[in-house]
Parts: C-alpha cells; structure tokens; sequence
C-alpha cells in the first residue's frame, strides 16, 4: 500500500488541526486526524451548487442579469468549481474561507485538480469566518447562499459555529438573500431537527439525499435547502 504524504499543516486558534494529504493521486484534507473531505468524493460538494443553484438556472423572468452567490467554505474547492461551471458570465461568487491555508492550498497542491478557480474574475475570497462575513451584509446581497462548513449542527467542526444555526442568525440570512433567494446546506447526515428550525425561520424547506461518490450505493449525505417566501 502506497504511503500517505504530509503535504501540509495548519492550527487554528482553538487548537483545531487542519492538514493535507496526498495518496495514491488524491489528496485528502483532514481535521485533528480525521479525515474531513477528498478529492475521491466529491459528488455531493457538486450537488450542493447544483441544487443550490437551480433556481438561477431555470430561465425565469426573475432570474437575476448577474447572479450573485455567497459559498460559506472553501474546502478543495468543487463547490466552487461547480458553481462557476453552472452560473455563467457575468456574475459574482464570494467565498468566506477561515483558514488562509486552506486559500493557499487551493493555489499550490490542488491547482492541477481544479485549475486556478481564484484566479477567476468572477470569484472574490474573503478571508475570515462566515458569520462575521454574513453579519456585514446589506439587505438583498446574495441570490444564493451556499454553505459547506460543519458536519451537521450538532457536529460542528470549529468550536463557535453553533451561532450560524440560530434563529437569529436565520434571519439575518433571510434578510440578505434576494426575494427569490435560497440558502442551501451540506450536512454529513439528516438534520431533522434543523431542517425544522429552517422551516419555523420562514423557509420553504426541501431535502436531498446526496452520494459521496456518483455511482456509490448508499446516499448517506443530506442536501438542505430553504427557500425564500
């Protein structure tokens, strides 16, 4: 078996570990030694923009002249590189990404899988947490919301987190979404008790079941979408 290489390592202030990975042509990227997402499964990072995003596809007359997308989480970069796929030009999609290694991973080791996608014109890196970045934001800011950072809300991968879930954190996201705007989550699993709180926020709520991989057997991923009403 082919040996794990340590390409990388960064620590949080809360004493959180990120590192990267590369085996056997893939890399991995992991947290406090457990691994947190690879570029062998990305199909359900994919289906995040792709339902995240249907709503700017569909060739409504409301569909925005520019659409503009928040992705709460850089990760290895496939939710962004699905969204510039799908969104087309012109168009804005800001990522608010915590780790600036991470920034910096997307730029060195994972170029040669994504290509430069920060290098596009149409995308804006905000280097710092999502609440924050989202607390800051004017009303009507963003036709879509797509976030990536947490497991589930009761698997939190950074302490502090659990205030993005909060009703009224809920309603701050309500506020600076367009009026046919969505905010879409990637869980790990089924949050049911989220995917209340969503709907009791004033959210038209549909859930998704999402693969690892595209042709893996078992859908064990959850796709959350609300829906401005």
């Amino acid at each position: 078996m082919k040996p794990y290489e340590n390409l990388a390592k960064s620590t949080l202030p809360d004493g959180t570990v990120f590192s990267l990975h590369k085996h056997d042509g893939n890399f991995y990227l992991k947290y406090n030694g457990y691994e947190l997402m690879s570029t062998s499964q990305t199909f359900s990072e994919r289906h995040l923009a792709d339902i995240g995003l249907k709503h700017l596809l569909e060739g409504k007359p409301s569909r925005p002249e520019r659409p503009r997308v928040m992705i709460g989480g850089l990760g290895l970069g496939f939710t962004l590189k699905r969204t510039l796929e799908l969104i087309g030009r012109p168009a804005t999609v800001d990522v608010a990404e915590l780790m600036q290694p991470i920034i910096e991973w997307n730029r060195t080791f994972l170029v040669d899988f994504n290509g430069p996608l920060l290098e596009d014109p149409r995308t804006s890196v905000i280097e710092g947490d999502f609440y924050t970045t989202i607390s800051n934001k004017p009303k009507n800011s963003y036709d879509a919301l797509l976030i990536d950072i947490d497991n589930t809300p009761d698997d939190l991968i950074t302490s502090g987190n659990d205030k993005m879930y909060s009703p009224a954190f809920l309603q701050k996201i309500k506020q600076i979404l367009s009026p046919n705007g969505c905010v879409t989550y990637w869980l790990s699993e089924p949050a049911p008790k989220f995917k209340k709180l969503l709907g009791q926020a004033g959210f038209k709520v549909e859930e998704y079941a999402s693969k690892p991989r595209e042709h893996a057997k078992r859908a064990r991923h959850c796709i959350l979408i609300g829906r401005k009403q």
